[in-house]
């Protein structure tokens, strides 16, 4: 197997996308006829990790969307930041964000649900989605109809600098927004409210609190961190008419 660390680099490079050890191994039986195993292609794969951490590459390889990718290191995001901003790409607007945001937390999802989350029609938005490729289409439902649904893309793991959809924070980490009669607005919210399992529908149906995402986005979106910011002012938004809805029916 000469030359396989070369080959697998070559496999990595040319990739749209991250590429996983799978996708190595199918392409490498195909090219060559070899039948790899995972711990010979890791192998490889740190051989390559050690080259690139040299300080002579700009970039390196690194691990994300269950597969390995070469990224900017660090270093230079600034540079790579001005030239994102530069071509301001996949810029999203407020509803998309909204709509976003609910299909990576409840997927997988159809149009229907998403639109009753929402409360408003969703057509435009996930066509857009779809057109940037951070949702796609993920089969049927079983339920009547047995409509269409739809899941986040290994593109919104690449853009969002995630290695699974796993690595979202958690219902558990959202605060929520309280209600009490007599309070007046600005005295509704608490930032330290714990979620109580009676309350379990309604956090299902809204996206967590975005800070914590922040922390997790790839340094090669450091331009477009504004997104995050975006859907926490949705995501309050969401929270805040469910819970009217909610106590107006209690009434």
């Amino acid at each position: 197997m000469e030359l396989l660390r070369q080959q697998i680099e070559a496999l990595v490079f040319c990739s749209e996308q991250s590429i996983s050890l799978e996708e190595i191994a199918a392409s490498l039986k195909i090219s060559f006829d070899w039948d790899l195993e995972e711990v010979e292609i890791l192998a490889a794969i740190e051989e390559i990790k050690l080259k690139y951490a040299s300080d002579d590459f700009a970039f390196e390889l690194l691990e994300i969307s269950e597969g390995f990718q070469f990224l900017t290191k660090k270093e230079y995001h600034i540079t790579v930041s001005a030239l994102i901003q530069h071509k301001a790409k996949k810029k999203l607007s407020v509803s998309q964000m909204e709509t976003l945001a609910i299909i990576a937390y409840r997927q997988p999802i159809s149009k229907t649900e998403v639109e009753h989350i929402r409360g408003v029609s969703c057509d435009y938005a996930m066509q857009k989605l779809l057109e940037k490729e951070l949702i796609e289409i993920s089969g049927k439902s079983d339920g009547p109809g047995r409509p269409i649904i739809y899941s986040t893309s290994r593109s919104f793991m690449d853009y969002f600098g995630i290695k699974s959809v796993k690595d979202l924070p958690q219902l558990k980490d959202l605060h929520l927004v309280q209600n009490e009669i007599g309070l007046p607005a600005e005295d509704n919210y608490s930032e330290n409210l714990p979620i109580s399992s009676s309350e379990e529908s309604l956090l299902l149906e809204a996206p967590i609190e975005s800070e914590e995402i922040v922390n997790e986005f790839s340094p090669l979106h450091e331009a477009e961190k504004n997104l995050p910011e975006e859907i926490q002012q949705v995501s309050e938004e969401i929270v805040a008419e469910k819970i009217d809805v909610r106590d107006y029916e209690n009434d």
